[in-house]
């Protein structure tokens, strides 16, 4: 306890400045300073114009609807909702402050407030960087008009100082509880002056002045110093246990006796039958005077972890944009015929997500995320069938035309500034459903915010240099503490992390050339270009029956080969392989042997294998021998042998199958049943139409309707621009105007208005007196009540008076406007020094 005896003193110090050590220069400001604000409002209104349009754009909330003068400005900036979305773009240190304020007297004096956040740094010398970064909060905080007051009567708003201080269902984030006179509100006087006597204080007459006095011993360091130097040990730890909060602990009916010591001083103070609290005077004694364990004025510094050429960040990120290139292009494609099912809640089962992970050979969350950057882009949406399923949209068409870094800029400028969150995908919401990729619920407004900081932050590092995450997203918290129990705003950044990585914004966790251009809002496309190879138009065919493309295909050749053949390992180069399955499905697109013979002779530049000559020869040689048409269906060969085997195949029972001729079968099954019956028999054959002749089964590309990208969800009211900000700062002063427009004394009882209400005259009253003013040009003061019953002060200049109409120029709007004369409550004139 010797440590905090010294703390104790320090904070004395700190909190009872020594008035010979202020600077003339400040006390002669203070002197001659203008009366100090009484509220907020006033505090609003002693602002000129930038600074109250600064406020309006960093708190856009309060500009809807427009308030129409200051006091309902402040009103609205007091509300609740609005508070809570200010706190929550506060960086740490303000919000410290802001957490040092709601505990501290309130008004607070500035060195009070230092104190609490700095302690007292002249016995040791040292210094957090608090006392520095103070005014620079403390500034924030009256720009986002949560303090108001001058530096000797610092005042947090009533809602900040509600939502942030102590009580025992929400405890501070400084970890102080309350205070003496809070926790004994409720004692009885009696136990209270025991409490007094007990702690060595003379008896006082009511309960208000014990718990002064007992307040001004736990606030005075020395008297605090002699009265722990009487606690047991124990007790001291106890203490110990609870100065840095919680600051609640639970007793049994029969406390130890260093619990009854402390309780019997006051030290520990009842909060209910079984718990007991430590007064904040206390713990700030025993803390020496800090509001915050650990107080953090700075901003945590992003270094450079690991160095990189840029040639090699930008080859890296090259080639990872072109690998999502090839991904979401495969994806895509692959529900071009049978996309998957549209969930009756909105997205994809769980069971066509693995699939697609399945069908791109990779995780679950990885499809999610490829499935999310197509649809953000507008490369997939619902087909809009009755039953309903994912297909690509018109767009994709147009989208593969385009040159690989062209295509690679639409899914950048998709991502960037999309809410929907792919990392959430798998997860719960609060209703306990499951999140599902493509569905509902996955938009979080804070992610494009999210995503610009981490790139902004990997854009103030050196070229190639790479940031430690750790270090990064500790930076991000400092900015943006979390709060509460979710950490969303660190998961954002960890997706964001991982998500430039494979779509190649970054390369080795440097953000690249083409990634920084996307950034700043340049065309990526002409930096990403040369960075690209070549599109090849040949292949290496070899004897295993594969074919390695050494690079990206030229469209037409990697459409062929994609029938072809099957792809066997992505990367760098592509290998494909043949199988007696690609070969058919190539024949039922229509290619003959010839064709096929020709075009991998034409595309490779070595020679075809025997081998795969050999396969092709023979899959087209069985190809089409058997002939299946519509009866339900039928089957029909020259070679009335191979029937009679089929016949006689047990496999073939489900089939169907009768004989109507030598060389004609009958089937009850439909031809597509019997097709790929007779396909799992080991067979090849193929579909003819009504005239006998083969039909080609290559089957329609299926399109979505056009359809627009899903739009971001904005994260509140859009930043106003400076046109919206100038004219909303000009209605603002001309209603606190009208509201404050001295008015002349009422020569009749009825012309009468307290301040803030609307004024009362008769019709005929009403009438004369803007007739008046129409004839002299004078302005005068209104209460007008619209059609929607909303009323509002006004001052006008009438110009004409006619057919139960006022015209006039409306000081309050800025505009010429028409009133009706019977929606007027009252009129009254302006007095001589406001005319």
């Amino acid at each position: 306890m010797g440590t905090g005896r010294r703390t104790g003193r320090r904070d004395q110090e700190a909190t009872v400045p020594d008035p010979s050590t202020a600077e003339p220069s400040t006390a002669e400001a203070r002197a001659t300073a203008p009366a100090a604000p009484r509220s907020l409002a006033e505090a609003l209104r002693a602002r000129d114009d930038v600074a109250l349009a600064a406020l309006l754009h960093a708190r856009p909330d309060l500009l809807t609807p427009v308030p129409g003068d200051v006091t309902q400005l402040a009103t609205r900036a007091g509300t609740r909702a609005s508070v809570v979305r200010a706190l929550d773009r506060l960086d740490r240190f303000a919000l410290q402050t802001a957490e040092a304020l709601a505990v501290a007297p309130d008004p607070c004096p500035y060195p009070v407030l230092e104190s609490l956040l700095a302690g007292d740094t002249g016995s040791t010398g040292e210094d957090n960087g608090a006392r520095a970064a103070l005014p620079r909060a403390l500034g924030t905080l009256r720009d986002q008009a949560l303090v108001w007051g001058d530096d000797d009567r610092i005042r947090l708003v009533r809602t900040a100082r509600e939502l942030l201080a102590p009580s025992p269902t929400r405890p501070s984030p400084t970890g102080l509880g309350p205070t003496v006179a809070e926790a004994t509100s409720g004692m009885s006087p009696t136990r209270v002056q025991e409490i007094v006597a007990t702690a060595g204080l003379p008896a006082t007459h009511d309960p208000v002045s014990a718990v002064a006095a007992l307040t001004g011993l736990f606030t005075d360091p020395e008297r605090m110093s002699a009265l722990l130097d009487e606690a047991p040990a124990e007790a001291h730890q106890v203490l110990g246990r609870l100065v840095w909060g919680p600051p609640y602990g639970e007793v049994t009916p029969d406390p130890t006796p260093p619990v009854r010591w402390l309780r019997d001083r006051g030290l520990l103070l009842p909060a209910s039958a079984r718990t007991v609290v430590l007064p904040r005077e206390v713990a700030l004694y025993l803390r020496g005077g800090l509001a915050h364990r650990v107080t953090e004025p700075v901003a945590p510094t992003v270094l450079v972890h690991r160095e990189h050429r840029p040639q090699l960040v930008d080859a890296n990120a090259a080639g990872q944009a072109l690998a999502a290139l090839s991904t979401v292009e495969e994806l895509v494609k692959s529900w071009e015929h049978a996309g998957p099912p549209v969930l009756r809640a909105g997205g994809l089962s769980v069971r066509d997500l693995k699939r697609t992970a399945a069908t791109l050979d990779t995780t679950e969350q990885s499809a999610a995320f490829w499935a999310e950057l197509a649809y953000a882009a507008g490369l997939v949406a619902g087909d809009a069938e009755a039953d309903e399923r994912y297909a690509p949209t018109p767009a994709f068409d147009g989208w593969l035309e385009l040159p690989p870094a062209e295509r690679w800029t639409v899914l950048a400028r998709a991502w960037l500034p999309a809410t929907r969150t792919a990392g959430l995908v798998g997860e719960q919401d609060s209703r306990g459903r499951t999140l599902s990729a493509l569905g509902p619920d996955l938009d979080r407004s804070a992610a494009p915010e999210v995503r610009h900081r981490v790139l902004d932050l990997l854009a103030e590092l050196p070229e190639g240099g790479s940031p430690d995450s750790d270090a990064l997203l500790a930076r991000l918290a400092w900015e943006r503490p979390p709060r509460g129990t979710s950490d969303l705003r660190t998961r954002l950044a960890r997706w964001t992390l991982t998500d430039a990585e494979v779509l190649g914004v970054t390369g080795r966790g440097a953000l690249s050339a083409f990634g920084r251009a996307l950034l700043e809002g340049r065309d990526p496309a002409p930096l990403l270009a040369p960075q690209l190879p070549e599109p090849v138009d040949h292949v290496l065919l070899q004897a295993d029956l594969t074919a390695v493309a050494p690079g990206p295909l030229r469209r037409p050749l990697g459409d062929t080969l994609a029938v072809l053949a099957e792809v066997e390992s992505k990367g760098g180069a592509t290998v494909y392989r043949f199988t007696p399955g690609s070969v058919r499905r190539a024949l039922d697109a229509g290619h003959t042997a010839v064709d096929l013979h020709a075009f991998l002779a034409e595309h490779s530049r070595t020679p075809v294998p025997q081998p795969l000559s050999y396969l092709i020869d023979d899959v087209a040689r069985r190809h089409g021998h058997l002939r299946v048409g519509a009866a339900s269906s039928y089957l029909r060969c020259d070679d009335d042998g191979m029937l009679n085997e089929i016949l006689a195949d047990k496999r073939s029972t489900g089939l169907g199958l009768r004989r109507l001729a030598p060389t004609v079968l009958a089937a009850q099954a439909e031809p597509k049943v019997l097709l790929d019956g007779l396909r799992a028999m080991g067979y090849a054959p193929a579909a003819e139409s009504r005239t006998g002749d083969v039909l080609v089964a290559r089957a329609d590309a299926h399109r979505s309707p056009a359809r627009s990208a899903p739009a971001p969800v904005p994260d509140g009211p859009p930043v106003p621009d400076a046109t919206l900000l100038g004219a909303a700062v000009r209605a603002i002063r001309a209603g606190d105007l009208a509201a404050t427009a001295v008015r002349k004394e009422p020569t009749t009882p009825s012309g009468g208005a307290a301040p803030g209400e609307l004024p009362r005259t008769s019709a005929a009253e009403t009438l004369a007196t803007v007739q008046a003013a129409a004839l002299t040009g004078s302005a005068v003061w209104i209460g007008y009540v619209n059609a929607e019953g909303a009323a509002s002060q006004r001052v006008i200049a009438p110009v004409r008076v006619e057919g139960g109409f006022v015209t006039g120029y409306d000081h309050t709007a800025d505009e010429v406007r028409t009133f009706a004369l019977h929606r007027i409550t009252g009129v009254a004139e302006l007095a001589e020094d406001q005319v």
